[in-house]
């Protein structure tokens, strides 16, 4: 390895090692994997969420995974009922109605349901490893500057549901890749080593990929990005609200949702998370005193965000 690698594996052995859970999510991402390879060797357990209903990805990267490590994988079959309750809950929990927030959070929410029932009270995750080296797709076609600037952005304004759902479940979720050693490394590293190409194939995650080559699957370190919500399956739903809703009624409910409430709804998995989502809470207070505002909800937009936390939409 080279200096760069080298260094890598020794801050995320000396991090990860200080973790004490022998719990982690394991989707088969590469974030996950790392983590796993650290504490393999530990009485490791593992816990991949994974959709009856809806085809999703994960199941076969994370059993990939769980084979190479030794580590034993329990694989959590969720019906779509499992799915629409947990979701009624992430709301509650999560107070918005953001559409691709929820989709990704009810994989979180029922992860640490199933080991909440199994009185576990530590989970390992990946949460962070995107945001910090360049993992997200919309990065990888920017200039080498612009995504200097947008992993500035980024920095300011991440934020994991998971933090917020397992508060309510009393389990601690450890996460490595936000430990201030981890992220001031990757802070120090050109652009080059977090996007680069493979074949001609753009990769974000770039150091973290080539340190870990040698111990991991290729399957898993050259895997592609992909969202919760592809990952376990409940990307689906979206499909699933689109059969389930008539064109009619979702006109005459989104009618009187923009008079009543002045809000604006984008789709009719959007009107089933916003019911849910009134049942609880006030309808958004829309205001002018403030600048940085949704057009679509009225919600405050933080500084450096070019998305909507209350609705979820984007580019704002």
């Amino acid at each position: 390895m080279n200096e760069a690698q080298t260094r890598t594996y020794s801050i995320l052995e000396e991090v990860i090692s200080e973790c004490k859970s022998n719990w982690i999510s394991l989707s088969g991402g590469l974030d996950s994997s790392i983590i796993g390879h650290f504490i393999k060797n530990r009485d490791t357990n593992s816990l991949a969420i994974i959709t009856k209903d809806f085809l999703g990805t994960d199941l076969t990267y994370s059993q990939i995974i769980s084979k190479h490590l030794n580590i034993p994988l329990e694989i959590c079959y969720v019906s779509t009922e499992q799915i629409l309750d947990g979701i009624k809950n992430t709301i509650k929990i999560l107070k918005n109605y953001n559409d691709i927030e929820i989709r990704n959070s009810i994989v979180m929410y029922l992860s640490l349901d199933a080991l909440h029932k199994k009185n576990v009270k530590t989970v390992l995750t990946g949460d962070g490893a995107d945001e910090i080296f360049a993992g997200y797709n919309f990065l990888l076609k920017k200039p080498k500057e612009e995504i200097k600037d947008e992993l500035k952005r980024i920095k300011k304004i991440m934020h994991f549901s998971s933090q917020e759902i397992a508060k309510t479940f009393g389990i601690e979720v450890e996460t490595p890749f936000l430990d201030n050693r981890v992220i001031d490394f990757a802070d120090s590293l050109p652009v080059s080593m977090k996007v680069n190409n493979k074949n001609e194939k753009i990769f974000g995650k770039w150091i973290l990929r080539e340190t870990f080559e040698k111990y991991l699957p290729k399957s898993i370190i050259w895997r592609e990005k992909s969202p919760m919500q592809n990952g376990a399956g409940t990307v689906e739903l979206t499909k699933l609200f689109e059969s389930i809703v008539s064109d009619d009624i979702f006109s005459k409910k989104t009618e009187k949702i923009k008079k009543d409430d002045g809000v604006i709804i984008r789709s009719k998995e959007s009107l089933h998370y916003y019911e849910i989502f009134r049942e609880e809470f006030d309808a958004p207070v829309r205001t002018d005193s403030i600048q940085n505002i949704c057009p679509d909800c009225g919600t405050e937009i933080g500084e450096n965000s070019k998305f909507c936390r209350m609705c979820g939409k984007f580019p704002i």
